[in-house]
């Protein structure tokens, strides 16, 4: 997050509000989910792991167009 200077604030944001759009329930050592959002109009997606006491960011970044439609699906 830091490297690509996307704040606490901003995946704090994605996660309340945002929209789950894959499940990755085979994950360890917790199932994950990916998570879009937006922050001042621009989409980010989250991906967090949903453990027994925690959740654990893993990574975040800004979806490229050239891999995603509509930010929601992957392009072939």
């Amino acid at each position: 997050m830091f490297e690509r200077n996307i704040s606490t604030d901003e995946i704090v944001k994605v996660v309340l509000n945002g929209e789950i759009i894959e499940e990755y329930l085979n994950d360890k050592p917790c199932p994950s989910v990916l998570i879009l959002g937006f922050s001042g109009g621009n989409p980010l997606h989250v991906v967090i792991a949903q453990c027994e006491d925690h959740v654990r960011i893993i990574t975040v970044y800004k979806p490229e167009t050239d891999k995603w439609i509509d930010y929601r699906v992957r392009r072939n």
